[in-house]
């Protein structure tokens, strides 16, 4: 039985990828902080530790008192918005704590770390489908902080022998509503929980930002993958590093969609419409955004097998119709936690 190391466990990405850990029989600690994640999203057979990244010794001791076969690092500021307010802050907190989390990993002899990364690498692509060997060219210091992340995991691999995967997410989306766990963050930004929202009626009409780009319907298309598809593809990623060579991975459903199909999908899904209303378009958006996966699908096997735009709306929407509240765990809410609450659980003495 093989034990990993999550940190951010408790957030939408790493909790669904907790899941599929624990339910193939693994051990997990999750490590994280809380400040974005919730402790009901933690499956109860997971080890919570609650720290920050930013806290060394913690770290160092959660390595002395467990052994890891790897790590799996979703902590991160993710808000590309924020970060263009706040540059300093998001590529000294995302890379220095992936390069302190990487370096307490390769000094306790565990040398296999998954980074989350994404697609905000590639800026405006110059093709598309966008593939491995697309050029890097971050246009946020989101973008840039997980690129740096990225090239320190790679000195890491030279002069410490760590093994790493960078997989760059394009839209994850969808839920996993039978083990009561989906999308639940503060603020919400992603377009398919926001359709949702307003067509549930707890949201104020969704503004579409252009409506003139040069697409077939004039809205933005992007690539969606299903969260529990991208949660098997990091467990068939942890298995590929076993071949002792580091690898970087794009990860989308390879089919894009445009903001009005998804909206469309949301009605249909919900019998519902979503209200909305069309603004200017926003500065850093490409008109589109599809992922080439060829690689990994080739070198690891991994196949999406829910990121059908429905199936991937079906699943959201059980979520929220039947989590309003999501977690329910933020100050003013007046909703229950809906899904069981691991204890915490204090590092090992």
């Amino acid at each position: 039985m093989a034990r990993y190391l999550v940190s951010g466990g408790a957030g939408y990405v790493g909790s669904h990828v907790v899941l599929a850990l624990t339910r193939r029989g693994d051990q997990v600690v999750v490590l994280d902080n809380l400040r974005q994640g919730h402790r009901a999203a933690i499956p109860g057979t997971a080890d919570l530790v609650e720290a920050d990244l930013a806290d060394s010794p913690a770290i160092a001791e959660v390595f002395a008192n467990w052994r890891f076969d790897g790590v799996l690092h979703f902590a991160a500021l993710s808000l590309v918005g924020e970060s263009m307010r706040n540059p300093l802050v998001y590529i000294a907190e995302n890379v220095a704590n992936t390069a302190r989390l990487a370096g307490a990993a390769a000094k306790s002899g565990c040398l296999r770390f998954v980074l989350s990364s994404t697609a905000a690498l590639f800026g405006y692509p110059e093709r598309t489908p966008i593939d491995e060997d697309a050029r890097l060219d971050p246009v946020s210091p989101y973008g840039e902080s997980k690129l740096m992340a990225e090239r320190a995991l790679d000195w890491a691999d030279r002069l410490h022998g760590l093994r790493s995967a960078s997989l760059r997410y394009f839209n994850a989306a969808g839920a996993d509503p039978e083990a009561g766990i989906g999308e639940d963050h503060e603020p919400e930004t992603h377009l398919i929980p926001l359709a949702i929202r307003a067509a549930l009626g707890l949201a104020p009409p969704l503004t579409i930002f252009g409506a003139d780009y040069p697409t077939p319907d004039g809205t933005c298309i992007r690539d969606y993958v299903h969260v529990t598809d991208l949660a098997d593809a990091h467990l068939r990623v942890l298995d590929h590093l076993r071949q002792g060579r580091s690898c970087r991975f794009n990860i989308g459903g390879g089919q894009g969609h445009s903001v009005r199909q998804v909206l469309d999908a949301v009605e249909r899904v919900s019998g519902r419409p979503v209200p909305h209303c069309f603004g200017e378009r926003r500065p850093g958006d490409p008109p589109v955004l599809v992922a080439a996966s060829g690689r990994l699908r080739r070198e690891t096997g991994w196949q999406p097998r829910h990121s059908d735009l429905d199936a991937i709306i079906r699943s959201a929407w059980a979520w929220h119709s039947r989590n309003p509240y999501g977690f329910g765990d933020r100050a003013g809410s007046g909703s229950p936690v809906l899904a069981a609450r691991p204890a915490k659980v204090p590092v090992p003495s």
